[in-house]
């Protein structure tokens, strides 16, 4: 006899809770009893919309990623606002004190990942190529290939390490302070010239 079907709708829903469930108290002992008296439901539920521990685990992780991404892409979403703006955007958002328990979560999953990858290998396969993608896409189509991934790849790791100080200082000041210098040296701003695809015109498209 088959079970019934799993309302995606409901799922989503449910696993929303959850997350917010874990960003609060941590992934370490998720079990299903803790979490269904949180969400004030059954653990049936959650095994009939989860299925496992591992399966929910997994979900908790992608959505939380989700959630990140979205929350840093949201402000450039549909054009190519140049690096520095949209960098800007993503450090605004993510250093918002109102997302410090997420990214406190998303760097202990982070260093977690990185003891088992095989466990955690879809959440390190998107961790950076994510944002990498965005800010590349946002330096426009006449930014050589090479040089849009190199500044995106310092982008991601300074706000990363940004990040981590602030999160274990608390010294907002002086990381915002280290920030702007960072951020107002990128291209795009007065001074610094975005690069140029060898043989483009070098015109914002």
């Amino acid at each position: 006899m088959a079970g019934r079907p799993v309302d995606h709708e409901r799922r989503a829903e449910l696993l929303d809770r959850v997350v917010d469930y874990t960003v609060e108290h941590g992934f370490n002992d998720l079990s299903w009893r803790p979490i269904a008296a949180a969400l004030d439901v059954s653990p049936t539920t959650l095994v009939h919309r989860f299925g496992s521990k591992e399966q929910m685990l997994q979900a908790v992780l992608e959505r939380l990623r989700e959630r990140i991404f979205e929350a840093t892409d949201a402000a450039t979403t549909g054009r190519r606002p140049g690096l520095a703006e949209a960098a800007r955007a993503v450090w605004e958002r993510t250093s918002s004190p109102e997302r410090d328990a997420e990214f406190r979560l998303f760097f202990a999953v982070y260093g977690r990942a990185l003891q088992a990858p095989g466990q955690f290998s879809d959440f390190l396969d998107h961790v950076v190529t994510d944002w990498m993608n965005s800010l590349r896409d946002a330096q426009g189509p006449h930014t050589d290939p090479a040089a849009a991934t190199r500044e995106a790849t310092l982008v991601i790791a300074t706000i990363r390490g940004l990040l981590l100080d602030l999160l274990a200082t608390g010294d907002r000041a002086r990381v915002q302070e280290a920030a702007e210098h960072f951020l107002s040296g990128l291209p795009g701003n007065p001074g610094r010239p975005a690069p140029v695809r060898p043989g483009a015109t070098g015109i914002p498209a």
